[in-house]
């Protein structure tokens, strides 16, 4: 029997990683809510290693939070985030565990990166200003589990996921994410009977999309895999791995594709006063490719799934 702790098991990744894993035999899946275990507290995150035999981590838990949040508050998001990995991967190491998955995020990688993304793209250009605080953690997260296993032989590896949706979504009115905050907007469009949707921008920009199942059964590919292969297609100090699908749509395509999801069927106004942002943002999946895993949930096919939890769901999100 295989003890696995999944830190963060309430949010959205955290409980795909779950859903994941309790398909697989073998498995004691070990949790903790944040009432009773502070991550920001190192004696008791030590104290919880010590009492608890772990024989593999999932770090999902993070401080996380749409432009808003993220200007308003940089010094909780820098400072929470690297208390978070730090007192995970440090207690995990002093007890001895030898296997550890770090969760980041594609805001590691420049503001102006070539398109698409690749893993040698990081540290090599300025942040993104508006997230900046929260991207320095993730990349101070990768660089923990590095100097581990450079320096005690660890096993700790990182993956980087693109945009994630589905089932545990946010879906608050002021500040979710483009797919939950378009889900709501056609729902409660179609229950007003509104003839028409107003969108930002000109629908031109790119972005690719992660079902965060996709993503939960990547994280536990990369976890398994055996030590040999994974060395072989990273790099001591550049070893994150992308997760994405390799594939964007622009936002005019994703929104008339939500549209159809939610069953909608009145006009779409695009409002070209209101800012575009960055033109693509699409991740290079080359290396999770050769290691051998690829998506499996289409876009379409994701947003019923995150429609159908929405509609299960919805008293949550009153407001």
């Amino acid at each position: 029997m295989k003890n696995i702790f999944v830190s963060g098991h309430n949010g959205m990744v955290g409980s795909a990683i779950v859903r994941q894993l309790k398909q697989l035999a073998d498995v004691n899946i070990i949790t903790r809510s944040r009432t009773d275990l502070n991550l920001l507290d190192q004696s008791s995150v030590q104290a919880f290693f010590e009492s608890n035999a772990i024989d593999q981590v999932y770090i999902a838990a993070a401080k996380v939070g749409g432009i808003v949040a993220n200007n308003e508050y940089p010094a909780e998001f820098i400072y929470e985030n690297l208390m978070i990995e730090s007192n995970i991967i440090h207690s995990a190491h002093l007890v001895g565990i030898q296997q550890l998955l770090f969760l980041g995020s594609s805001c590691i990688y420049p503001k102006m990166a070539e398109q698409p993304m690749g893993e040698e793209a990081l540290l090599t250009g300025t942040l993104e200003p508006t997230n900046e605080p929260y991207a320095i953690a993730k990349i101070a997260g990768i660089k923990l589990c590095e100097s581990y296993n450079r320096q005690y032989g660890r096993d700790y590896r990182s993956v980087m996921p693109t945009n994630l949706y589905g089932p545990h979504d946010n879906f608050h009115p002021e500040n979710s994410h483009v797919i939950p905050a378009l889900l709501r907007r056609f729902h409660e469009a179609k229950i007003r009977g509104d003839t028409s949707v107003k969108a930002w921008g000109t629908g031109s920009p790119m972005r690719e999309f992660l079902h965060v199942d996709d993503m939960a059964a990547a994280s536990v590919f990369v976890m398994n895999l055996d030590n040999n292969t994974y060395q072989q297609h990273t790099q001591p100090m550049l070893s994150h791995i992308n997760v994405g699908t390799g594939v964007d749509c622009t936002i005019k395509e994703l929104t008339e594709t939500v549209a159809k999801v939610v069953g909608f069927s009145g006009a779409i106004h695009w409002d070209a006063s209101k800012p575009d942002g960055t033109p693509r943002k699409l991740m290079n999946v080359t290396r999770l490719g050769k290691l051998g895993w690829s998506y499996s949930i289409t876009l379409e096919d994701g947003l019923h799934d995150a429609y159908k939890w929405f509609l299960s769901n919805q008293d949550s999100f009153r407001g």
